[in-house]
């Protein structure tokens, strides 16, 4: 559907204000900064995640649970899913719940694929019995896509694929999203979408194994930060503009069948696909004059891709949805929070100045 659109299509709070949704892996970075947001739309949200919160926690430090119903349980769990469907009853299903990291996924392949793929499944299964036309949509990965390490951005018709556990469950999951909606589309009461964003950073994420994360723990304790890869390519993204990508598509699928069944893309503009070297050394100059960070040799190291890129032409076109800050902008903001959140600011309202910053509109 090619509509008439405006650049830059913010999520709108008549749509959201007073909306059932349910949302999985909450308590994650993504999930916390999506609940806040779809709070502040004033959405009637459900979160469901597991009952492990490991070290430092945006959902929990910025006292998230104050403003949801906060269940949890693990998407593992068929019967646990579908509780929280019957409870949440929800118009809207934005499944974030994954394991989303590489590394561990070379460690525990079984987890990641029961997670990622079994977990879809068992969100997916439990909005079709309901049979009330909810719409689900799955959150993947740009790593869903057969890596080719070409220079052009991948589109939504590329083939899917994955070389570690990690990509292969992101693919498979799009696999699975695919299957329900050819099989039981909205004739059989379920609507579905899968959305693929970028490398995603930001403020308030402590993940292990993560390029700003660990940058910004060795800058804080005076350290040198051991970087692996530095020249792999990435599609770098605030945390906010892919979410704001699944929220408009959201709305605009609610009403448009023809959008449904389908991959979106949401990354950068082509300056935001840069190298991890270039990413670490912005960090470091607006973290501190000396603020270092070494490559990391690291004998028979993983498979990781070397390089990355996404076209979202489609959503531009389509949706009107376009990154609103540049990757310097992104990452001041991010470095901002870090600081503003180790020197005792309210973490609440860091989010909240953030969110009205990136959208131009009140709180």
């Amino acid at each position: 559907m090619e509509a008439v659109v405006i650049a830059g299509a913010l999520p709108s709070p008549a749509f959201w204000r007073g909306r059932r949704v349910l949302l999985t892996g909450h308590t994650g970075f993504k999930g916390a900064w999506l609940a806040h947001w779809l709070g502040a739309l004033g959405a009637v949200v459900t979160g469901f995640s597991r009952d492990r919160l490991e070290g430092r926690s945006l959902f929990r430090d910025a006292g998230l649970g104050d403003g949801l119903l906060d269940r949890r349980g693990d998407v593992r769990d068929l019967a646990a899913v579908q509780a929280v469907m019957a409870e949440a009853d929800p118009e809207i299903v934005l499944h974030l719940a994954a394991q989303s990291l590489v590394r561990r996924s070379y460690a525990d392949p079984v987890e990641t694929y029961a997670t990622n793929v079994m977990g879809t499944v068992h969100v997916l299964e439990s909005a079709r019995r309901r049979g009330n036309g909810c719409l689900v949509l799955v959150v993947t990965s740009d790593k869903c896509y057969e890596n080719r390490e070409w220079p052009w951005g991948y589109r939504e018709n590329e083939a899917l694929g994955g070389h570690d556990p990690y990509s292969a469950s992101k693919a498979c999951a799009e696999h699975v999203a695919s299957a329900y909606a050819r099989s039981y589309g909205p004739g059989a009461g379920l609507r579905t979408l899968t959305a693929r964003a970028g490398n995603v950073f930001g403020g308030g994420d402590w993940a292990p194994d993560r390029l700003i994360p660990d940058l910004v723990r060795g800058f804080r304790d005076a350290r040198s930060v051991a970087i692996r890869n530095p020249d792999a390519v990435r599609p770098w993204q605030h945390v906010l503009e892919p979410l704001c990508g699944y929220l408009v598509l959201c709305e605009r699928a609610h009403d448009a069948p023809d959008l449904l069944g389908q991959g979106w893309n949401f990354g950068p503009t082509a300056g935001g696909e840069v190298s991890v070297r270039h990413v670490a050394d912005a960090v470091a100059r607006l973290w501190a004059a000396d603020a270092r960070w070494h490559e990391a040799g690291v004998p028979g190291q993983l498979h990781e891709a070397g390089l990355l890129r996404l076209d979202s032409t489609r959503a531009h076109r389509i949706l009107g949805w376009h990154p609103r800050w540049s990757l310097e902008q992104g990452l001041a903001a991010s470095v901002a929070l870090y600081r503003s959140d180790l020197t005792g600011a309210p973490l609440r309202r860091l989010l909240s100045s953030q969110v009205v910053r990136y959208t131009g509109m009140p709180a």
